[in-house]
């Protein structure tokens, strides 16, 4: 993500040189690159949170922070989900989370997680080894709200 602003702050410069070739006054191109450059900081700012505090992969979604962590072990695949407020972190408990996962041969599978209220997080696990690429949406219902994340790792 930090490459992205980067590449967007480069891109937003240059442009602003090649207009100030066109006999715009240097301080006036100054301040516009300034005022581009506080934007992309506080959009990379807004990104703070999206870090992963479990160790997955993280989706802001919304007002939602969705994170997955995957797990591989004898039987299968073990997939912790993290439903949480994205302001505050908080836990939602009470949400109805399912996974559509694209499985490496191309076949698709419906999983259930389930809440462990030990662990404060859905649980499922993904039975079979197959081994490469996996994609998952995860969707929650949240008291009728839905939210989707999308996630994909290797095995």
């Amino acid at each position: 993500m930090k490459t992205f602003h980067s590449n967007l702050l480069f891109l937003g410069v240059a442009g602003f040189i090649f207009l100030g070739s066109s006999d715009r006054d240097s301080n006036v191109i100054a301040s516009e690159i300034k005022a581009q450059a506080e934007i992309i900081s506080e959009t990379a700012g807004a990104t703070k949170d999206s870090k992963s505090k479990k160790g997955g992969q993280v989706v802001e979604s919304g007002a939602y922070h969705l994170e997955l962590v995957t797990l591989k072990e004898d039987k299968g695949t073990h997939l912790d989900f993290y439903l949480q407020r994205g302001d505050s972190h908080a836990t939602i408990p009470n949400a109805k989370v399912m996974a559509q996962i694209q499985m490496p041969d191309g076949t698709q599978k419906t999983l259930p997680f389930q809440y462990d209220t030990k662990g404060q997080h859905y649980t499922a696990l993904l039975a079979g080894n197959k081994t490469g690429q996996y994609q998952v949406k995860v969707t929650a219902d949240i008291k009728g709200e839905k939210v989707n994340g999308r996630f994909s790792f290797k095995q």
